[in-house]
């Protein structure tokens, strides 16, 4: 199979998916139908691509795109999923859903909730939630590519957020990704926007 992996070059996910004997084309650029189409995609896996997956794309390979977010959807949709769990104290965890033409919104496929120590920090659960999305995928991918998965809509409520909510917040930080998470709600309920 040709697997188009939206993301970075160097993720391990990429050999993974290699070892299986699939050929991987990788790419962080915008894509179209016509990329999709002439390098003879057959399945899309996106995980750390920062561009939203256009409807064209998404007709050519019905139920063959997906996406891996380091947030127990449907929290914390968008940017900095990491960061929001904690500060507005949503739950954790990560999840493989489908993609369809909204951000993060796509049916789920499989997700892990994950609980974190007050000692952790920012930068040490982020680290975590990469370990147990890249895990939860190679677990799960053999059924995935198949089709053999399981799909739920996702519950409605849940959280969104953009690039720019965090700006003002994360100033307050005293130590940046390094801030443990139990100060961060604390310095986010002080400083909540109205």
């Amino acid at each position: 199979m040709r697997i188009l992996f939206l993301g970075y070059e160097n993720s391990p996910l990429v050999e993974y998916i290699r070892t299986l004997g699939d050929e991987v084309v990788v790419t962080n650029d915008r894509i179209d139908a016509d990329y999709v189409k002439n390098g003879g995609i057959e399945f899309i896996v996106s995980y750390g691509y920062r561009h939203m997956i256009k409807p064209d794309v998404l007709a050519v390979l019905p139920d063959k795109v997906i996406n891996l977010h380091i947030a127990l959807l449907p929290w914390n949709r968008g940017a900095d999923p990491n960061f929001w769990s904690f500060a507005e104290n949503t739950p954790k965890g990560v999840t493989i859903h489908h993609v369809d033409a909204g951000l993060d919104t796509g049916d789920i496929i499989i997700q892990k909730e994950i609980v974190f120590p007050k000692k952790e920090t920012l930068g040490s659960s982020y680290q975590k939630l990469q370990g147990e999305i890249q895990n939860l995928f190679q677990e799960s991918w053999p059924d995935i590519r198949l089709g053999n998965c399981h799909r739920k809509p996702q519950p409605r409520g849940g959280t969104y957020h953009k690039v720019i909510d965090k700006e003002s917040l994360f100033k307050l930080l005293p130590h940046g990704w390094d801030t443990s998470v139990s100060n961060v709600q604390n310095i986010f309920l002080k400083n909540k926007p109205d």
